[in-house]
């Protein structure tokens, strides 16, 4: 009698091998995703430990620099007589922590703030150079090196200085009219005949100084209405020593990068890049005309075809 195939003579039923495979592909897929998802941590970490390290090394390497260039800014200071050194603390405290309200002023590297100190019993100007500012640094230590040293009463003092980690600060006096600009384009006053010659005399000497009278021959290379500052007499002081540059008497001139305010440089800067006497009196010459005229060299927003100050000088004494 058949009762059909022999169940022992038929092969394994293929339900536990499939089911062998899917465990083994499982297996294989959480091994796979846990050493992808691994290595996408290992790098990812990597990458944040790289960027630490290298913002911290910046960091030390910035600090080194600074603290080199406080050292050097300290010696350089020392050396001179007269300017003092004064805490942040001592600064901030004047001027009511760098309040907006006693801001004289902004320039391209920092604020100029008022301020009082009563140990003294006088207002000050603190010039605070930005803490982002590389070529404001440069230019604070060019003040440290030449303003410290000169002595004219037709410069503005340099009263003091600080500098701490990353505070970069100058201490000069205050001038109780303001800027010579101000005057002449911005409304504060109305400036006499007299007054006008009183500070053109006053810069003249100034340059005279700079130019012929200490031991070197100091090249302001930024003349302009803006950093020729007034005291309470209207006596003409000329300040902002940021860009200038010392060279022999005999010498006279430096070649360097293009430095200055346009309107007031010399046409010979632009081609050679030569700083000079001769282009620092071109500049003296141009803010002698602008206190004659009441115009200045290139107004901010000229038309087309306006004619800019020297032009309508020079178009006049040739009619």
């Amino acid at each position: 009698m058949n009762l059909g195939p022999n169940p022992a003579k038929l092969g394994p039923s293929p339900q536990p091998t499939e089911e062998k495979n899917n465990k083994v592909r499982l297996i294989v897929g959480i091994l796979v995703g846990t050493l992808v998802t691994f290595i996408f941590l290992f790098m990812f970490s990597f990458v944040l430990w790289r960027r630490k390290e290298k913002k911290k090394k910046e960091a030390e390497e910035h600090e080194a620099e600074e603290s080199s260039f406080e050292v050097e800014m300290n010696n350089k200071f020392e050396k001179g007589s007269g300017p003092k050194r004064f805490s942040y603390q001592e600064l901030a405290h004047c001027t009511s922590d760098f309040a907006e309200a006693e801001k004289l002023g902004e320039g391209g590297f920092g604020g100029v703030y008022k301020g009082f100190l009563k140990d003294l019993d006088t207002y000050i100007a603190v010039k605070r150079v930005s803490k982002s500012s590389k070529q404001g640094m440069k230019e604070y230590a060019s003040e440290v090196s030449i303003i410290s040293q000169l002595r004219h009463r037709n410069l503005v003092q340099l009263i003091g200085w600080c500098h701490k980690k990353g505070e970069f600060l100058l201490v000069y006096e205050y001038m109780e009219n303001g800027s010579l600009d101000s005057h002449l384009f911005k409304g504060k006053s109305l400036l006499t005949w007299g007054k006008r010659y009183k500070i053109l005399h006053g810069l003249a000497s100034a340059l005279v100084y700079l130019h012929e009278e200490w031991e070197q021959c100091v090249l302001h290379r930024d003349i302009k209405s803006s950093n020729v500052m007034l005291d309470s007499n209207f006596n003409a002081k000329l300040g902002d020593f940021g860009l200038a540059k010392l060279v022999d008497h005999e010498k006279g001139s430096q070649t360097t990068v293009l430095a200055g305010t346009l309107g007031y440089m010399a046409p010979e800067c632009l081609v050679t890049g030569r700083a000079t006497k001769e282009s620092d009196v071109f500049s003296f010459g141009v803010v002698a005309l602008e206190i004659a005229c009441g115009r200045k060299p290139i107004e901010d927003k000229a038309q087309e075809n306006q004619v800019r100050l020297l032009e309508w000088v020079w178009d006049l004494l040739i009619v």
